[in-house]
């Protein structure tokens, strides 16, 4: 019989996190994983297992809880469950962090930076350590284009908000900690492409709240040529590909885009959100700093739902090579499900949830 591996997890009851665990534990039968909570968390956390099991028989057992905080040296976990995970943990997947583009630095530094520095600590300590999973984003690349490659990490690029520069800052700390690690860098994550569910409306659903509000027939704005790419890719296809490539010995050492290869333009993207509304606009074209003037007033970003920081991805020209992922995916039968097919899923399931579903990052 192999042995069995036990599995430190943060980001747990994380939307993203809910939904990969029952699939790896279904890859690993083998493996059982420790999920790290926050005290606050609790509740939803005992909940989310309560419900994995149910779905999910073969993980009954196997998803335990250990209380504790990224953000506090020794990951804030008391000496007794300290010394048993130092024991028995052999690898670790890192979800936990702030996903906000309008994230203050203080915050994005202590969760992001602080907490990756924390969790990399912890796990050299392990005596039986194997393989870090961490999931940073493609917009590590900041300012960087006209193309982002999967070995680019520090090419001396800017950045568009706090979010995009602690990421990087923590994926920095991954590479110079020498731990053997995965990197999985998705893009801009929407819906399930088979329910529309979401566990947050950000990224797109921004655009369908200033949508909403306005009268049609009648105008968007286009903030330039409307041609730059826009990345999104659905959930499911971001959880499958964490968990059949952290499944597999061959992505040790490699660092993936979870990207769509090829990506809907700005004004494709606002098209389809548009029509799937059932909303008819003219796009009419005007400046970037013409649209974040407008929409610097608070009252306005709060009338349309359209945070300022968001215009920005509007003019983001930078596309990203998929060159390992498409390879090992492939290889998996893996492929990324193409916007047009489920767009109306996701505004489907927006209009039926728009007053229940967060807004904000969970911290």
């Amino acid at each position: 019989m192999a042995e069995r591996a036990t599995v430190l997890f943060t980001g747990f009851p994380g939307f993203i996190g809910v939904r990969l665990l029952p699939r790896l534990l279904e890859l690993q039968p083998q493996a059982s994983y420790r999920c790290l909570v926050q005290e606050k968390f609790l509740g939803p956390a005992r909940d989310g297992i309560a419900a994995i099991e149910a779905a999910h028989p073969h993980t009954r057992g196997r998803i335990g809880i250990v209380t504790g905080d990224i953000t506090t040296p020794g990951l804030g976990i008391d000496e007794a469950d300290a010394r048993a995970l130092k024991k028995d943990v052999t690898a670790a997947w890192h979800l936990a962090a702030v996903y906000d583009l309008a994230v203050s630095r203080e915050v994005g530094q202590r969760v992001n930076v602080e907490g990756t520095r924390n969790v990399l600590g912890f796990v050299a300590a392990c005596q039986r350590f194997e393989q870090l999973h961490y999931v940073s984003t493609a917009y590590v690349s900041g300012r960087a284009g006209p193309l982002f490659r999967e070995t680019d990490l520090d090419i001396g690029q800017s950045f568009k908000n706090h979010y995009e520069e602690t990421k990087f800052l923590a994926e920095v700390e991954v590479v110079y900690s020498g731990l053997p690690a995965t990197t999985y860098r998705p893009a801009i994550v929407v819906g399930d492409s088979r329910t529309g569910e979401t566990g947050k409306f950000d990224g797109p659903y921004f655009i369908l709240n200033a949508m909403e509000r306005l009268p049609s027939p009648g105008v968007f704005m286009r903030i330039g040529s409307g041609r730059q790419p826009a990345n999104l890719v659905p959930v499911d296809f971001v959880v499958e590909a964490l968990a059949q490539l952290g499944s597999s010995a061959a992505s040790r050492g490699r660092t993936y885009h979870l990207t769509d290869p090829q990506p809907l333009s700005v004004l494709e993207v606002g098209r389809l959100l548009a029509e799937a509304l059932g909303k008819s606009f003219v796009f009419a074209p005007v400046p970037g700093f013409v649209a974040r003037g407008l929409f610097a007033p608070k009252p306005v970003q709060r009338y349309f739902g359209v945070p300022v920081e968001v215009l920005d991805y509007f003019e983001h020209d930078c596309r990203y090579d998929t060159t390992e992922a498409t390879r090992d995916l492939g290889a998996l039968g893996v492929t990324c499900p193409r916007l047009p097919d489920y767009v109306s899923r996701l505004v489907a399931f927006y209009r039926a949830h728009r007053g229940d579903v967060r807004r904000t990052a969970m911290i």
